[in-house]
C-alpha cells in the first residue's frame, strides 16, 4: 500500500458512527440554542496526543483484529476495513506495514517518526501498545465456550439448520438477499430470521458461518445486554445513579447521573464527538475516537469527563457514556469477585449459544465495547432475537421484564429534540428512515453494520460488511429490507 505524505492529518468529518441517522433538516439550530441555554457552564480539553500517532494505533489495530480474527488477508484489510478510527484519507501517513504471523502483531510506521504495534492478547483480541510499551498492563486469559459442539445441536445453539421457510416466497427472500449484496456495498454478511429460524443467508467469499466480523458500534447494544443482565441478577438497578467512583466526593454533580442516563446517551458530559451537531475537525482531536485510539485506560479517561448539561436532558451520540456502562459492568463483576474478562461468555454467550464474539480492550484490560467487538452473522442474529423474544430465552428469563421496552423507547433527552432516534443503547425507526415499521429498533455500527429487530414481522436481520461499501450499503440495505416486508406477512 503506497499513499503520498502529507503535512497533516485529515481529522474525521465523515464516515460517521451514527447507525445512519441524521439530523432532521432545520433542526440543527433549535438543537444549539436548546443545549446552549442548558450547557452548565465550561470547556472542552483537547485529550492529550498527535493526531497522526492516534491514527496509527488504530490502523494497526484495524489490521491486527481484521487478519488475525477475520482471516482477511492485509492488502484487502488495510483497501477496505476500519475506516471509522482510521480514515481512508490518513493512511497516507502509512510509510511501512509489517504483519508477523508468528508473532500475531502488525507494526504500522508514520511519516512523522512513530511507530504503532498492535498484537492478539489471548481472548482479549487485538489491542494497541501504548507508546513505548511491550506489553499491556492485565493478565490476558482464554475463555472458551462451555458448550458443546455447534454441528451437534440445532439452530439457535448450534448450527443445524431446520428445513422450515414458513411457507415464504422463496423467490422473494432470494431477491431480498441479492439487494444486500448489490453494487458497491461490499456486503460480507446478510441473514434474515424469521420465527427465530434462519429462513435466508448469505456470504461473500471467505466468509463463512463461523467467521467474526468488526462490527463497531452494535458492541453498544451488546454492553447494554450485559448491564441488563446484571440489572437481572440484583446488582444494579436501572434508575439508580450510576456508582462510578470518581464520582462519589461529596458535591460532584456528577453523582446525580443514572444508570438509565448513561444507557440512553443523555448523561450530559462533555465529551467532544463527530456526531455533535456543532462539530468541527479544525478544534481537534475528539474524544470520541481518542477511548478506541488513546491506548490508555479508557475508563479512567470517561469517569474525568465534567458535566456539560444536566443528567436525562440532552441526548448526544457520544462514546463517554457506553464507556462508562462498561466501567460499571466491570465494577460489577468484579465486586462479586468473579472473572470480568469471561463475564460475557459465561453469563451471556454460552446462554445464546454464541461461540464467535470477541470482545476487545484496552491496554489495561477494559472492554471497549463502544465498538471494538467482532462476532458472526449468527451470533448477531442470536442477540437480534434474546430481543425479539422480550429478553426470554428457551424459557429463561435474562433480562428483566421491561427492559425490551425501555431500549426501545424513546429517551426523553432525545425526544426533547424532536429527534425520534435514539432509545437505550439501541436505535430507532422513530424517523421512518428505514422502509419497516416505526416500532422496529436495531443495532447500529460504523460502516453499515445493522441487526434489525422487527417485531411486526417476527424478523431479526443482520448485515455486516467492510467499510468502503459504506454508502452504497445504506441503499441496498434499505432495499433488501422493502424487499423482506413485501416476502414476510405482519403477524
Amino acid at each position: 500500500m503506497t499513499h503520498n505524505k502529507s503535512s497533516g492529518p485529515s481529522l474525521p468529518g465523515t464516515h460517521l458512527d451514527t447507525g445512519g441517522q441524521g439530523l432532521a433538516e432545520g433542526a440543527s439550530e433549535a438543537l444549539l440554542a436548546r443545549a446552549r441555554h442548558l450547557d452548565l457552564g465550561g470547556a472542552f480539553e483537547l485529550p492529550p496526543g498527535d493526531p497522526i500517532t492516534h491514527f496509527g494505533a488504530g490502523f494497526a489495530k484495524i489490521i491486527a483484529s481484521n487478519v488475525f480474527l477475520s482471516g482477511l488477508e492485509p492488502e484487502f484489510a488495510a483497501e477496505h476495513t476500519g475506516y471509522f478510527s482510521a480514515p481512508y484519507e490518513d493512511r497516507k501517513h502509512v510509510v511501512g506495514l509489517d504483519v508477523d504471523r508468528d508473532a500475531q502483531a502488525v507494526c504500522v510506521t508514520l511519516d512523522n517518526g512513530v511507530t504503532r504495534t498492535a498484537k492478539i492478547f489471548a481472548s482479549q483480541g487485538a489491542v494497541t501498545l501504548p507508546l513505548g510499551a511491550d506489553d499491556v498492563f492485565f493478565t490476558p486469559s482464554v475463555v472458551t465456550p462451555d458448550l458443546p459442539p455447534p454441528e451437534t445441536l440445532p439452530w439457535p445453539m448450534g448450527d443445524v439448520i431446520a428445513a422450515n421457510d414458513f411457507g415464504l416466497d422463496r423467490e422473494k427472500l432470494d431477491s431480498a438477499v441479492d439487494k444486500a449484496f448489490a453494487g458497491d456495498s461490499m456486503t460480507a454478511a446478510f441473514l434474515v430470521t424469521y420465527r427465530g429460524q434462519i429462513v435466508a443467508e448469505r456470504y461473500r467469499d471467505g466468509i463463512g458461518i463461523h467467521t467474526p466480523l468488526e462490527s463497531w458500534s452494535m458492541g453498544k447494544s451488546m454492553a447494554a445486554t450485559l448491564m441488563g443482565r446484571l440489572i437481572y441478577q440484583g446488582v444494579y438497578d436501572l434508575w439508580q445513579p450510576a456508582p462510578i467512583p470518581e464520582w462519589q466526593n461529596g458535591g460532584d454533580p456528577r453523582a446525580e447521573i443514572r444508570i438509565a442516563d448513561i444507557l440512553r446517551m443523555s448523561s450530559g458530559l462533555r465529551f467532544r464527538a463527530m456526531q455533535d451537531p456543532d462539530y468541527a475537525p479544525a478544534l481537534g482531536y475528539p474524544d470520541h475516537l481518542y477511548v478506541y485510539t488513546g491506548s490508555t485506560n479508557a475508563f479512567e479517561f470517561a469517569a474525568s469527563r465534567t458535566q456539560q448539561w444536566p443528567p436525562n436532558q440532552v441526548g448526544r451520540y457520544r462514546n463517554v457514556d457506553p464507556v462508562l456502562a462498561n466501567y460499571l459492568i466491570r465494577l460489577g463483576v468484579e465486586d462479586r469477585g468473579e472473572d470480568y474478562h469471561a463475564f460475557p461468555q459465561r453469563a451471556l454467550f454460552d446462554k445464546l449459544g454464541m461461540r464467535n464474539t470477541i470482545l476487545e480492550t484496552d491496554p489495561y484490560g477494559n472492554f471497549l465495547l463502544q465498538g471494538y467487538e467482532f462476532a458472526s452473522a449468527r451470533d448477531w442474529a442470536r442477540l437480534g432475537n434474546l430481543y425479539l423474544g422480550d429478553g426470554v430465552w428457551q424459557d429463561e428469563r435474562l433480562l428483566p421484564e421491561d427492559w425490551v421496552k425501555f431500549v426501545s423507547t424513546l429517551a426523553p433527552g432525545w425526544a426533547a429534540d424532536q429527534r425520534p432516534i435514539y432509545g437505550g443503547f439501541f436505535w430507532l425507526n422513530g424517523d421512518g428512515q428505514w422502509p419497516i415499521p416505526r416500532e422496529s429498533y436495531f443495532m447500529a455500527g460504523a460502516g453499515g453494520q445493522k441487526t434489525m429487530i422487527i417485531p411486526s414481522h417476527d424478523l431479526v436481520v443482520v448485515r455486516l460488511g467492510h467499510y468502503s461499501g459504506d454508502m452504497a450499503s445504506q441503499e441496498s440495505l434499505s432495499r433488501a429490507l422493502a424487499a423482506l416486508i413485501q416476502a414476510v406477512p405482519e403477524h
